[in-house]
């Protein structure tokens, strides 16, 4: 199986990928990892799709991310989406404790780059500013992709309480997700 997990910036993508990624002992493709360079500078288009290309080749793998740029080569290739589609608070409350211990860790994400407290609140690029203003558009995107029949192909699986995600982990990963 191949599994795209998505949600709003904030809601865990990547915890929930990486994690359902090691029960499974299948591959994680980290789309943020693929598509940001150093000095948060975004790939050309070209390079970002490729790299989708080459990392999703395989017959099972769990990616994480919401990238429309990609969203026909990835999802043409999936074979499951797991929605992480969790009440605003909770996601607010999550990508506010993620940046603001990131920016006082000063943490290094891929290729070097860190999230700093004056992006996060003095910016219009804020990762807060982001997951807030997107958090509607996403539900009615999400909603609209999963009743498209080009994605018909997709088996959906929509998580709307954080508690039952563990729950969810082990059940796709007992179930031979990735054989």
């Amino acid at each position: 199986m191949r599994v795209i997990v998505v949600g709003t910036s904030g809601s865990g993508k990547s915890t929930f990928a990486s994690a359902l990624a090691t029960a499974a002992a299948c591959p994680y493709i980290e789309l943020d990892r693929l598509y940001w360079g150093p000095g948060w500078t975004a790939v050309p288009p070209a390079q970002f799709e490729h790299a989708v290309l080459a990392a999703t080749t395989g017959d099972r793998w769990v990616a994480d991310g919401n990238y429309s740029a990609v969203c026909d080569v990835l999802w043409s290739r999936a074979t499951h989406v797991v929605w992480l589609n969790f009440g605003r608070w909770t996601v607010f409350s999550r990508v506010l404790r993620r940046t603001i211990g990131r920016g006082l860790m000063r943490t290094r994400l891929s290729h070097g780059n860190r999230e700093s407290l004056r992006m996060a609140f003095c910016s219009r690029d804020s990762v807060l500013l982001w997951s807030y203003t997107t958090f509607t558009k996403n539900r009615v995107k999400f909603a609209g992709l999963r009743d498209d029949p080009k994605y018909a192909h997709l088996q959906w699986m929509e998580i709307t309480e954080p508690s039952h995600t563990r729950a969810v982990i082990e059940m796709l990963a007992r179930t031979g997700l990735c054989d």
